[in-house]
């Protein structure tokens, strides 16, 4: 077991933080005095967490490596979000002692008293993600300009939601038309488009990303859970898998892993994919179930039975060996029904607090996944 967590972990300190920051920068032939580049498109919750956790492990190393976040510019949050967050800021004396310093804590106070509007991309570079803003992050390096973000990217870290990846990729393509050596992509979308055509087919956010940007599949990768964006922020014990090419998978796992942050590596992406998209829209079942039946253990043990059924079905309909549904798997499901924004919604409709028509991008929690 202890040899586990040293195999998996970070346990050499600093020392073997460097070391595996100077393996991937020669897997991907960077030279002394060239920057490893790294880029994550899109800045919701897990987005913003993924680029922070990095910024927090290698960013130390700045003749090394550059990670930065794009978003779109110009979301301004209300006078509410102003008031709250305020509140947080005087809540965290590291996160008031930080502002301070960099000369940032007025803006706050003149938001709070409705003198001032803050706007999405302006606070992500305090540490401060729109729709997580009781857990402060690092302060990051914001990017607005896509083409900017993205031309000589060596890994871009996609944090779009399903529904805007295509689109979004489509549009990089057409920076990348002159690279030489084609970018790593790794996907954190959880979602899948159904297409009748030229045969009725699941597409996954990987598969979008290589038919938009014209990426061979073997550079491009999907990580994912269980995990919760915040509480993997606030360094609770979490695991993740990396699933792609053999190439790419292993270095990555190793480069990704952090002493709370275990990740392992595999194969099969088809199966881990789907599944990740699935479980959010059995998320929203499940918070329906619980605010229906007052959380009733037995209702909510016959939901999830037929959710995991329904899942071994559809993965063997799309490939011949799936990944069994164990471990990892069967855990990432299961915390995706137990806490986070799809469950909520599913409680919020079932007691009539939202409705359908209100759309799929919620104040506070951002865009509920594959609702659409």
């Amino acid at each position: 077991m202890v040899g586990s967590v040293h195999v998996n972990g970070s346990a050499n300190g600093a020392n073997g933080t460097e070391d595996r920051l100077d393996e991937l920068r020669r897997l991907l032939g960077k030279s002394d005095g060239d920057l490893l580049k790294i880029v994550s498109i899109g800045a919701g919750a897990w987005g913003s967490v993924f680029a922070a956790l990095l910024q927090d492990a290698y960013g130390h190393f700045r003749e090394k490596v550059q990670i930065r976040v794009w978003r779109r510019p110009g979301r301004a949050g209300d006078r509410s979000t102003a008031e709250h967050l305020f509140d947080v800021i005087n809540s965290r004396e590291d996160v008031l002692r930080r502002l301070i310093r960099r000369c940032a804590y007025l803006k706050y106070v003149e938001a709070r008293l409705g003198d001032r509007t803050l706007y999405a991309d302006e606070i992500l570079r305090d540490g401060f993600c729109l729709n997580m803003v009781d857990t402060p992050l690092c302060p990051l390096k914001v990017v607005t300009n896509l083409q900017e973000a993205v031309w000589d990217a060596d890994i871009v870290v996609n944090g779009l939601p399903s529904t805007e990846t295509r689109e979004v990729f489509e549009e990089l393509s057409k920076y990348w038309k002159e690279r030489i050596s084609v970018p790593v992509i790794i996907s954190l979308a959880k979602g899948i488009e159904a297409s009748l055509d030229p045969i009725p087919r699941i597409i996954t956010p990987t598969q979008m990303i290589s038919s938009a940007a014209g990426v061979p599949t073997e550079n491009i990768l999907y990580l994912g859970g269980p995990n919760i964006a915040s509480e993997i922020y606030n360094k609770e014990y979490a695991n993740a898998r990396i699933c792609g090419s053999t190439k790419w998978r292993k270095p990555l796992a190793k480069f990704l892993r952090q002493p709370h942050f275990i990740v392992w590596d595999n194969s099969d992406i088809v199966t881990h994919e789907v599944m990740g998209g699935l479980k959010n829209v059995y998320a929203i079942g499940a918070g329906m179930v619980a605010a229906l039946t007052n959380e009733s253990a037995t209702s909510k043990s016959v939901y999830f039975a037929h959710c995991t059924s329904e899942m071994i079905f559809i993965t063997h309909l799309l490939t011949e060996q799936p990944e069994k549904l164990a471990g990892p798997l069967l855990a990432d499901t299961y915390v995706t029904l137990l806490k986070g924004r799809n469950a909520w919604y599913g409680q919020m409709l079932a007691k009539g607090e939202l409705r359908l028509d209100m759309g799929d991008s919620i104040k506070g929690k951002g865009m509920i996944q594959v609702m659409s």
